[in-house]
Parts: C-alpha cells; structure tokens; sequence
C-alpha cells in the first residue's frame, strides 16, 4: 500500500498496490461492515483492515525494526493473548511478509506478537467478527488453522 495513505513519505523501495485496487478493497470493507458481515483479514488483508482504521505499517521491517525476526521466509513462533477467536497458546506459523503494522488503527486490539513484538493478528472491539492474521493459515495444518477458520465458517452462517 502507499505509504501516503497513511501519511507517510516513502522511506524504501516498495512495489505499492494500484490506487484503484485498495480504493475497491476499502469500498468492499466498508460496505461489508455497512452490512456487518463476518471479515478475515489474511497478510496483506490484515494490514488493509489497519490502514482502513487509520493505522500504519512498517514500510519495511528488517529497515524499521532493529533486530527484528526474519518475516519474509519461513516461519516463527507466535504469542496468541486471551481472545474470544481462538486459545491463548504460543505455537508457530509460517511468515512472508516485509510489511506489518506499525500503530494499531482505530479500535482494533491485537492479540498475537511474533518475539520481536510484530503484531500478527488483530481484532476489531465491539464489530462481530472482523480478525486479520498476518500469517497464512490457508498454507497451515494445524489446530490453530482450524480453531480459526472454525470461528470464522460459524460467525458467517449466524449471519444467515
């Protein structure tokens, strides 16, 4: 994502998204929220629902994190905090992503820290279902996958 949307000046070297795709992407999530549809947010998913909330992102994390995991490759271990999605347990998931969000938007939480205090999950108070991972559980078979893709496929089908 441009940088400039949320007010910052480009510090490295990123390939941002077309305008009119994340002008279509904050289009959809408001209409959905309008709606009040069950979201998750998955890598750049979670950081798109940040940005829409008025966040920010690290534009790089090796660059704005010193001594920061690697988060680009492979994987790292995980801290999930007490949360009504999934159980609170330290576990790993796989990582590739340089990207990641630097001040949590408005009325998000986040409920998972990598070791180096990247955020990577979230949560809106007070909105149903809106989660985003920074990870990709679609790539993962595990009981952290199912427990959140479980809550998920639940909070979609109360929504009728």
């Amino acid at each position: 994502m441009d940088p400039a949307i949320y007010g910052e000046s480009l510090l490295c070297e990123v390939a941002p998204e077309e305008a009119e795709r994340v002008d279509f992407e904050f289009s959809l999530l408001r209409e959905i929220m309008r709606l009040q549809k069950p979201v998750l947010g998955i890598c750049y998913g979670m950081q798109l629902i940040n940005v829409f909330f008025r966040g920010s992102l690290y534009q790089d994390i090796r660059l704005q994190v010193p001594d920061s995991l690697d988060h680009s490759s492979g994987g790292h271990g995980i801290m999930i905090e007490v949360n009504s999605f999934m159980d609170a347990y330290v576990t790993d998931v796989n990582s590739s992503h340089h990207q990641a969000v630097k001040e949590l938007g408005k009325g998000l939480k986040a409920f998972a820290h990598a070791d180096d205090g990247i955020i990577e999950a979230l949560h809106s108070e007070g909105r149903g279902f809106l989660v985003g991972v920074q990870w990709h559980p679609e790539r993962m078979r595990s009981n952290l996958t199912n427990q959140l893709f479980v809550k998920f496929i639940e909070a979609c089908r109360a929504q009728g």
